[in-house]
């Protein structure tokens, strides 16, 4: 039933792995940095991101300087269906979604408090594998008849128009939905609202082209949507609990 150990803490190092494997994997970051690319999709990850990488994705990654991760790979066959019942559908649909996602608070709490457990225990790794699915589905409709928001559209909307301000009208439009409707969705589906996934997607662009270019710190708050470089820049510690300053010097050492 199972493609091997559930869970695992890895270290990657700077050889670089590229291949696919029949069973999906959340890859949760736990210190360092790692490169990821995921069907074409380049990322990073670090302490609170989470690369989705489905089954048979084809996906590389690799660090320079070394990184730390929790890896659940979830098991073939029926298991998602035993060990989730009415959830599992909803977790199909989040592993079947290739990319990065940014845990909040409590979902690091968790990710962190499992890195500390004895995940070679069969019994801790599946009851530690079921939380942290649950954790990432909390309070997902069940409906098997609702189809998914089009999140792929709603990132290539907002990382185009990022610099402008950006309403919930414009992806309730995008999925043909009132604002209100779409509003009940997000908090259904994700935990959020859908601006706290629009200041997410920003604040992920952000940290990208800190660590990959050298613009100044002004003009990417300001490609981001962020007038104020003193608000920009305590949104940044919010969500990563580094200064930009900080996120820039780190990609600078590596």
């Amino acid at each position: 039933m199972s493609c091997g150990p559930i869970l695992t803490l890895r270290h990657y190092r700077d050889d670089l792995i590229a291949h696919s494997h029949e069973h999906p994997q959340l890859v949760f970051g736990l210190r360092g940095r790692l490169d990821f690319e995921v069907d074409g999709r380049g990322a990073r990850v670090e302490r609170q991101d989470l690369m989705v990488v489905p089954a048979g994705a084809h996906h590389t990654c690799g660090s320079e300087t070394g990184s730390h991760c929790l890896v659940l790979d979830v098991p073939a066959d029926n298991w998602l269906a035993s060990s989730l019942g009415a959830h599992a559908g909803d977790c199909h649909r989040l592993l079947e979604r290739p990319g990065p996602l940014l845990l909040d608070t409590r979902q690091q709490q968790l990710v962190d408090w499992l890195a500390l457990s004895p995940v070679s225990d069969p019994l801790i790794a599946r009851q530690g594998a079921v939380l942290l699915l649950a954790s990432l589905n909390a309070g997902v409709s069940a409906s098997p008849v609702q189809r998914e928001l089009p999140y792929a559209a709603f990132d290539a909307h907002i990382e185009q128009y990022a610099a402008y301000p950006l309403q919930v009208a414009d992806l309730a439009r995008l999925a043909g939905l009132s604002s209100a409707r779409l509003h009940a969705r997000f908090i259904a589906e994700r935990g959020i609202t859908p601006m706290d996934y629009i200041r997410q997607r920003r604040l992920l662009r952000a940290r990208q082209l800190l660590q990959a270019t050298s613009l100044p710190v002004g003009e990417i708050a300001s490609q981001v949507g962020y007038s104020s470089q003193s608000a920009f820049a305590a949104a940044m510690l919010k969500a990563f609990g580094r200064s930009p300053g900080a996120l820039r010097r780190e990609s600078g050492d590596n």
